[in-house]
């Protein structure tokens, strides 16, 4: 069965693809490759030697669907706390598209990124306490990432917006020639406690840009949240009495 999505308005839209809702699986969203941007547009803009490489390699979906099975494999369910699911693959009108967890808040709602609640709502003690629960549970379980960008993690609340975690929904994976599984459990636990080392310094670059007003990019925004529309019909519709 092909899913069609070409009728629907994605909900995000990263650098190589496009997110929507799962037409059939409110908890689930399909990531697709953006139509105006190509695997080849994106193998011509890599310098030598990697415009050499196959087009397979430039494809974000096999690579996530890859990471994914390799975390699942050596972690287990502990790094589900942490990090979306993965379903695996689906064909679509758009392509083959990669089905992964839509986190959501209490509410229904798509839960924003770390980067959209900051600027919306800044820095207090609560969403500070979430972060370091999340990067103690990053680094104890040495979950493999490239760089953690607030516009990849989601705060994800309960009905009454109490904070539940932060998820990470990209990025995942090492950049590194040395392949994960070749490390210790001590090497991939400093490697993961860097990266959120990292990720404090990119929280407090973004406050600076947000003290100064320096808006800080559409990475990150959500395109709707993820709720029905109101029917504004039903009132059309409505028996006479």
């Amino acid at each position: 069965m092909t899913l069609v999505l070409s009728d629907l308005k994605p909900f995000a839209r990263g650098g190589n693809r496009l997110c929507f809702v799962h037409p059939q699986h409110t908890d689930r969203c399909i990531k697709v490759r953006r139509p105006d941007f190509t695997l080849e547009d994106l193998r011509r803009k890599k310098g030598f030697p990697k415009n050499l490489r196959p087009l397979s390699s430039f494809d974000d979906n096999l690579e996530e669907e890859r990471v994914m099975t390799d975390i699942a494999e050596r972690i287990g369910e502990e790094a589900f706390e942490v990090v979306s699911r993965c379903f695996g693959f689906e064909d679509t009108d758009m392509g083959r598209g990669l089905t992964s967890e839509l986190v959501r808040d209490g509410d229904g709602r798509i839960s924003r990124t770390l980067k959209q609640t900051i600027w919306d709502q800044g820095y207090d003690d609560a969403l500070q306490a979430a972060v370091a629960r999340f990067g103690a549970r990053w680094s104890a379980l040495g979950i493999p990432s490239r760089d953690l960008l607030v516009h990849n993690l989601l705060v994800q609340r309960d009905a009454g917006g109490r904070i539940l975690r932060l998820v990470a929904i990209d990025g995942l994976g090492s950049a590194s020639a040395i392949p994960e599984q070749w490390l210790s459990r001590g090497m991939q636990r400093q490697r993961a406690a860097r990266k959120v080392d990292n990720l404090h310094e990119r929280i407090q670059t973004l406050l600076a840009a947000r003290a100064r007003g320096e808006f800080p990019g559409t990475h990150g925004l959500l395109m709707h949240d993820g709720l029905p529309a109101p029917d504004t019909q039903a009132a059309d519709r409505k028996e006479p009495s």
